[in-house]
């Protein structure tokens, strides 16, 4: 189903990711090392620049092959992976599709040099509830705004230039609008909370931003008042489909991990590949793996044509997650005590790592309740299912 650049693009990348990334992907997990060395050789490559047009600096691309690349960083370093996607996805997106033309011209072009972006959504008190957001926006007598609140959970939070944050713009507890602004970590009143001590992707950046009388002027403010939350939504349908490549990823490297070991672990005087209680559990790996692929390609083809694909998006990282974390338990188990314990394979890190995606960018229940209000808005319109 790839067509040829694409399949070439995959080579290409794997090559690179083996070459680059995979040799410090242990030393990034045990050290909580951020990626730092691997920043410019990603933006070289144009991994950090595949959603911005040519104009503004970027290399960009289709999105079959984003996600083969947040697919193949992952398969070797989950912290990777999702670095890639947040930037690309959670950054870059938002100013693409919302921002100005003087907001494109004064961060895109840092952003596809290697600076990274983050995405402020998610609060101590507003998770899935992204309606619930308490930071508050108070636009003064001379125009600027007021800001003040934190927000959690920011991937690269202690490395971007700029974070995308959603913010409450009215007093009145009865007006939900939100309003997306974009700040600068320069700014007076941006502070970086301590970094997460996490149980996986430990080599990417998590932490607290906090927002204490942040003065922005109008320039700042990214769309219209009150058009906040729908741009978060439209942003999220896509990093979706970047959380589930970087499941698949993910579950792919340690289904490797696993054949590999089968193949090779001797018990009773053979391979433990050879017993047909393993051959089902590698089977059923390549099989799930395979269909979250298809998935993840039918709604970057989607996405691509430009044809509604938020429910597809769900479908894809709800399964794709879901999957990657099967596979990664299996995976384990196929190495037994080795691959609980040791840290001796790559497995165990995996199996810490892939967990993030059931809950970031939406949990695998929010995404059911998505799917589901697509089959039922299609019943009450009388549409195929």
């Amino acid at each position: 189903m790839l067509e040829k650049h694409q399949i070439e693009f995959r080579e290409r990348t794997r090559a690179f990711m083996e070459e680059k990334i995979l040799p410090d992907a242990v030393t990034l997990d045990k050290e909580q090392k951020f990626l730092d060395q691997h920043i410019k050789p990603l933006t070289d490559e144009g991994f950090l620049s595949m959603l911005v047009p040519e104009e503004y600096g970027g290399k960009p691309t289709d999105t079959i092959c984003y996600s083969i690349a947040v697919e193949e960083a992952s398969r070797v370093c989950g912290s990777t992976g999702i670095t890639l996607a947040a930037h690309n996805s959670l950054g870059c997106y938002p100013i693409l599709a919302f921002g100005t033309k003087e907001q494109k011209k004064k961060y895109l072009p840092r952003a596809a040099q290697g600076e990274l972006l983050a995405f402020g959504l998610s609060e101590a008190d507003a998770g899935s509830d992204a309606g619930g957001t308490r930071t508050m926006a108070l636009k003064q007598e001379n125009g600027d705004w007021l800001i003040n609140g934190s927000k959690c959970w920011i991937t690269s939070a202690t490395r971007a230039f700029a974070t995308i944050a959603s913010v409450k713009t009215s007093e009145n507890p009865e007006d939900k609008a939100i309003t997306c602004f974009i700040l600068d970590k320069d700014a007076e009143g941006y502070s970086v909370g301590k970094k997460e001590n996490k149980l996986g992707l430990r080599g990417s950046d998590t932490a607290f931003l906090h927002f204490d009388d942040l003065r922005v002027g109008p320039e700042s403010r990214l769309g219209e008042i009150g058009d906040g939350f729908k741009q978060m939504l439209r942003t999220l349908d896509g990093g979706r489909i970047s959380i589930a490549a970087m499941a698949l990823g993910l579950g792919q490297g340690a289904y490797e991990c696993a054949a590999k070991y089968a193949s090779e672990r001797i018990q009773f005087g053979k391979p433990i590949s050879y017993y047909q209680a393993i051959q089902h559990k590698l089977a059923d790996m390549a099989t799930e793996l395979e269909a979250a692929r298809l998935l993840i390609y039918e709604s970057s083809r989607m996405k691509d044509a430009g044809m509604p694909f938020g429910h597809y998006s769900a479908m894809a990282k709800l399964y794709a997650s879901e999957v990657g974390t099967r596979v990664a338990a299996n995976a384990v188990r196929v190495l037994g005590g080795i691959g609980c314990y040791t840290g001796e394979f790559p497995a165990e890190r995996i199996w810490r790592d892939v967990k993030l995606c059931e809950i970031g960018e939406g949990t695998s229940e929010i995404q059911r309740l998505v799917i589901a209000r697509k089959i039922l808005k299609g019943v009450k319109d009388g549409l195929p299912l």
